[in-house]
């Protein structure tokens, strides 16, 4: 039991409706962490793997019904459908309960629930937010301890009368029968029925710390956002940072690790990682936008990690991690799509099926030895890239905003937005072309705002006049940017190299951030001149180089026509500041066409 009544009411309610045979408070001591990872393996939740080329890491296969997010049982249940948006899916908060309740009900008999308190952001900061999750799943558990500040910390920061996010989650057999994943963020709560997957499960994650902390951020004037924050030191010393909102397969977790070039590293240049997944942004005594990153550790994607890739990440999991539905070798050792080291002997898939990749499809397990969406939760403080600011309770000054999106032919590899507003316009319209890993038609367009179609809280048109309000609010606003590394030619080949080489593209960034360096106007922003970039040691071609930065007006008439279908679902609910800038590009194109 804790000192505080509500938090104590809303426990024994919980109690009395799923029925669990023991309740247990986590406390977040490393000897409470061993003994629930024995009790894990030994229920078969999870198993051990190799001590010696994998200590302290642990094997966890899921479902194959319960393996991503499930956003079409993602519901905000808020008084009116008006309030959650076109872009959500939508339940009346009674209904909500009405419905959790029935499948939570006498779901935890047999089983033991366990009571999670937690800080996303560190205890005590005024971007910090206490949420208490209940859970009847030990590899919830286990993942919340590596993902968030969980335990007597978060307990003693709650007080006797603290506000707190109620997170209700029941496993439910994993009847995908019975999954809800349901927001209520005008109660600061969230309940999760019948999935185990650490996106729906893991409530202190894309839930608090995007869908319920983006309600509250706008009530309370900050952001939430789906970016990664990444410091970049030059070789006077100084260091600059910057964040970034990418869809899926666009480079983030890369980013916020990268690697300088060899070239760069020579001359000084370092990366320091805050946060690959979710800053919370608020202004600072000096006017500046400041950020943290609320979460303790990584949820990754494993394939295609490796350290060509994500050297950072490589070195970051290779102990005390969490590895899901990857491929598990007969020797205790781990393996997917891309990985460094060679398939083990005797290998399982995902599904727990021998696997043979000369029977490839034959397997059921979708020809893959891992699942394109099998995860690694490793704790942040393991990163060989951390920044020594990342639990700064003040955040992290941001000098500029990058969105970022795959686009074959349209975009440019980087374009400065002309103001805030004009930022926010870019951000509201990002797209990026879907790839043969992502459902739906290759190459088809999928609007993805600020890359948080999924996990915006509240309708969208009112997040993009957040946006605007918060670029008034703001008296010294970092600069917007795009970029897009994915530009390829009429043969189908990358024109950019990316991963390391990415950084001089945000040198040129944060040069423009500070006033300095060269840029040409175009009718979609300013981007670089030819000798803008630094290029040096960099296999690009003058005439790639060239073609990389080019803007074509007519091929943008056809794109601000697409803008306009998807700007047209939000109706009138829409800011006219966000058609203004529709119509100032429409006239810019207009105008550069006609020239």
């Amino acid at each position: 039991m804790s000192r505080h009544r509500t938090l104590d009411a809303w426990i024994a309610d919980i109690t009395a409706l799923a029925r669990p045979d023991r309740v247990v408070w986590v406390d977040g001591t490393p000897e409470e962490k061993e003994r629930l990872i024995e009790d894990a393996v030994s229920w078969g939740e999870v198993e051990r793997l190799n001590p010696d080329k994998f200590p302290g890491c642990l094997y966890h296969r899921s479902d194959p019904s319960d393996v991503a997010r499930t956003e079409e049982l993602t519901f905000i249940c808020t008084s009116s459908r008006e309030e959650a948006g076109p872009t959500n899916h939508w339940m009346s908060p009674e209904d909500g309960y009405r419905r959790a309740r029935a499948v939570l009900k006498d779901s935890m008999r047999g089983r033991t629930m366990y009571v999670i308190p937690f800080s996303m952001g560190l205890p005590g900061s005024e971007f910090s937010k206490i949420g208490v999750q209940l859970t009847d799943s030990l590899y919830v558990v286990l993942n919340m301890l590596i993902m968030t500040r969980a335990g007597r910390a978060a307990l003693d920061a709650l007080g006797t009368n603290g506000e707190f996010v109620r997170c209700v989650h029941g496993k439910i057999d994993l009847d995908i029968k019975k999954r809800l994943i349901l927001h209520f963020p005008e109660d600061n709560a969230i309940w999760s029925t019948g999935s185990g997957y650490g996106g729906n499960a893991l409530l202190g994650k894309k839930c608090l710390a995007l869908r319920i902390a983006s309600h509250a951020a706008r009530r309370e004037g900050w952001l939430a956002e789906h970016m990664l924050i990444v410091g970049i030191e030059d070789p006077s010393g100084r260091t600059e940072y910057i964040t970034a909102a990418f869809p899926s397969a666009c480079g983030k977790t890369n980013l916020a690790m990268l690697i300088p070039p060899e070239p760069l590293r020579r001359r000084g240049y370092k990366i320091w990682t805050v946060g690959d997944d979710i800053a919370w942004l608020r202004i600072g005594a000096d006017g500046r936008l400041w950020a943290v990153n609320p979460e303790f550790g990584f949820f990754g994607v494993a394939p295609g990690t490796n350290s060509r890739t994500n050297r950072n990440a490589i070195e970051t999991i290779r102990k005390n991690t969490i590895f899901t539905n990857v491929a598990l070798g007969r020797d205790g050792t781990v393996w997917w799509e891309g990985a460094d080291w060679p398939l083990p002997p005797g290998t399982k898939d995902w599904l727990g099926v021998p696997y043979d990749p000369k029977s490839v499809g034959q397997n059921g397990a979708m020809g893959y030895a891992a699942h394109p969406n099998s995860r690694f939760t490793a704790p942040a403080s393991q990163c060989p890239s951390l920044s020594p600011h990342w639990e700064d309770p003040r955040g992290v000054p941001i000098s500029a905003i990058l969105f970022g999106a795959r686009r074959e032919r349209l975009a440019p590899l980087v374009y400065e937005a002309f103001d805030w507003k004009h930022g926010v316009y870019v951000g509201a319209t990002m797209a990026s072309e879907r790839t043969a890993a992502q459902t739906g038609k290759v190459g088809e367009l999928r609007y993805d705002p600020m890359a948080m179609l999924p996990f915006c809280g509240y309708n969208m048109a009112d997040y993009f006049t957040h946006w605007l309000d918060m670029g008034r609010r703001i008296p010294k606003p970092p600069k917007i940017f795009h970029v897009n590394w994915f530009r390829k030619n009429a043969e189908g080949k990358f024109l950019w190299p990316g991963f390391g080489e990415n950084l001089r593209v945000v040198n040129w960034i944060l040069a423009r951030s500070r006033g300095e360096s060269k840029a040409q106007e175009t009718p979609i922003g300013y981007v670089p001149t030819p000798d803008a970039l630094d290029l040096s040691g960099v296999p690009v071609k003058p005439e790639d180089a060239e073609e990389l930065l080019k803007v074509r007006p007519e091929e943008w008439e056809k794109e601000i026509e697409s803008q306009q279908r998807f700007l047209s679902r939000f109706g009138s609910r829409l800011s006219p500041e966000i058609w203004r800038e529709h119509e100032a590009l429409k006239e810019r194109l207009r105008s550069s066409v006609a020239a």
